[in-house]
């Protein structure tokens, strides 16, 4: 720990050097997953993932020590579940550790290194599967690059053996990735020193083993596995929305928090008049909370009953938050040009971060906000369209969206969203889903029935295909497509930039590329009639109540009691 004051530099008059060594301790762990576009920003992000890493081991190793004095029964007593490749440093540190501290031998380390860690893959975006330079491991920490290199170099030994002379497998499935700077590939890393390598959906796995780690699933059949997502009903239902849990309660009594399976027993009371009526009501009283607050946050006056139509999340191209952006420039454009539409009033929120140097997200937020700006103060629609953009969302914020919530966005590219857990949330809280088949989403129709979701746009398997073979370039579906024409012409003309006519640029240019890799235009016009249907379905109240109410009743399988139970007996080896 470093001294809060350097005394002798202080009285020297050098008043920040007084506080230097203080300030630059702290900084380790003063923001959590610092920005890493430049060197300095890598460097303090890996001096983080070790010094928490460090930190845990220390703390494991002591309480082990306390009652062991072998390390026989180590991965018996210790399960270390890596979540993503972030902690996968904690491979080579429990490596030196047994190495070079307690005096072990290679064969008997690895051994112990290999049953002790399991590891969580939570994404498909490349970008999210580290890879650190070797360079910069050297230099920070050099024993650790050498254990790496030895793994590395038994691994691929392992690998050659068995594909003997196949030199593109062996470069394929190094952890060290060669060219210029070479990398260290600390997903590889991560899938090598484990015992079992999970996803966190069906599709995600599926796809892990068919494309990203197909080599590793090939050369470790039993390795890879699905631990579908959960989320804990404890938090995102009796906590967060009090009179639906009592409504439960009313209905079919308590434990159902904890067996949350017995929801199913709401089934037979979608179609009952007086418990529609009390389930309509208790959403609306959640609508005027999130509408107060909305009020208070951004000065934006909404109307409780109108669809609240929501999407909450980390801003990213992949999920799409601009494909809900064009479909709210298309409602607008309907409502002005034609008042008599039968168009069911909506309120469109938005909220969520982006990373701090991820422009483009920085800019799909201004466009959010502008489009905002002018619907919001169009005399023409009044409160029949409101687009709500509300800052710094964070949990206790998405405990008062959630449960308010009538329709949820989940609409990433197919085959890009690991899983989602909101998908999950807001579901089990009587909203409505509409999306594409990716992640969770696919194991929640499964669940509440096709019927029960509004689901659309391309599969995993022909999104793959139409990156590669076009069927329709965006040209040419803008000029088959009048509304999606209208659309882009709006986001070009300077309608939503205050006449600046570039201010968007970048992102229609995205659009319109043959090689947006997110697909948007492609997939516009079937998220478009999709929309169409989740309007008609609303303005019918009794049987969107009923389809929400069988939401709430089949999402028994998505609590975390089931997917920590799967951990415990599948990969931890803890019998509950």
């Amino acid at each position: 720990a470093a001294r809060e004051l350097d005394l002798t530099h202080f009285g020297e008059g050098d008043y920040i050097g007084a506080v230097q060594q203080k300030v630059s301790s702290e900084t380790i762990s003063k923001v959590l997953y610092p920005p890493d576009h430049n060197y300095a920003g890598q460097e303090l992000r890996l001096r983080q993932q070790y010094f928490f890493v460090a930190a845990t081991f220390q703390d494991i190793m002591r309480r082990y020590k306390k009652n062991n004095d072998t390390f026989d029964d180590f991965p018996d007593r210790v399960a270390v579940q890596l979540n993503d490749t972030h902690p996968a440093i904690a491979i080579p540190e429990l490596m030196r550790l047994l190495l070079d501290i307690e005096g072990l031998n290679w064969e008997k380390a690895w051994d112990i290194c290999t049953r002790t860690f399991a590891y969580t893959n939570h994404t498909l975006m490349p970008e999210a599967l580290e890879r650190w330079s070797v360079e910069l491991i050297g230099k920070v920490l050099p024993r650790h690059l050498q254990i790496i290199y030895e793994i590395n170099q038994r691994f691929l030994d392992q690998v050659a053996q068995k594909y003997p002379g196949d030199i593109d497998k062996l470069s394929r499935m190094s952890i060290i990735e060669e060219g210029y700077p070479k990398k260290v590939r600390m997903a590889y890393l991560a899938i090598v020193g484990s015992h079992s390598v999970n996803g966190v959906a069906a599709l995600h796995t599926q796809l892990l083993k068919d494309k990203v780690f197909k080599d590793f699933h090939k050369f470790y059949p039993n390795k890879l596995n699905s631990k579908t997502n959960g989320i804990t009903p404890r938090r995102w239902l009796l906590k967060c929305n009090t009179e639906l849990a009592q409504l439960i309660n009313d209905q079919i009594g308590s434990g159902w928090e904890i067996d949350l399976d017995r929801l199913r027993e709401l089934e037979p009371l979608a179609t009952d008049k007086d418990f529609q009526a009390r389930f309509r009501q208790i959403k609306l009283n959640n609508k005027l909370k999130l509408a107060d607050y909305i009020g208070i946050s951004t000065g934006v006056l909404v109307t409780p009953e109108t669809m609240f139509d929501v999407q909450v999340k980390r801003i990213h191209e992949y999920k799409r938050q601009l494909l809900n952006a064009l479909h709210v420039i298309n409602l607008y454009h309907r409502f002005v040009t034609d008042e008599q539409a039968d168009l069911a009033p909506r309120t469109v929120i938005f909220a969520g971060k982006a990373a701090p140097s991820y422009w483009r997200a920085k800019l799909i937020i201004k466009l959010i906000s502008s489009i905002g700006e002018v619907v919001n103060n169009d005399p023409r629609i009044g409160d029949r369209l409101k687009v709500v953009f509300l800052p710094n969302y964070n949990v206790s914020q998405a405990e008062l969206i959630i449960p308010a919530a009538d329709l949820s966005e989940q609409i990433s590219t197919a085959g890009t969203e690991a899983s989602g857990t909101g998908n999950m949330k807001f579901a089990l809280n009587g909203a409505l889903t509409i999306g594409t088949l990716d992640g969770a989403n696919i194991e929640i129709r499964e669940e509440v029935g096709a019927e029960n979701i509004f689901i659309f746009g391309l599969t995993a398997e022909e999104a793959e295909y139409e990156r590669i073979h076009s069927s329709r370039k965006p040209v040419q579906i803008c000029r088959e497509n009048e509304d999606i024409a209208q659309i882009m012409e709006s986001l070009s003309d300077g309608t939503f930039g205050h006449g600046d006519r570039h201010l968007f640029q970048p992102l229609f240019d995205s659009l319109m590329s043959p090689h947006d890799q997110y697909l948007l235009l492609r997939d516009l016009e079937s998220y478009l009639e999709s929309q169409d249907r989740v309007n008609e379905t609303f303005l019918d109240p009794d049987l969107w109540t009923k389809m929400a109410i069988l939401n709430v009743a089949r999402m028994g399988k998505f609590s975390t009691d089931r997917t920590i139970r799967q951990y415990s007996n599948e990969i931890w080896g803890i019998d509950v």
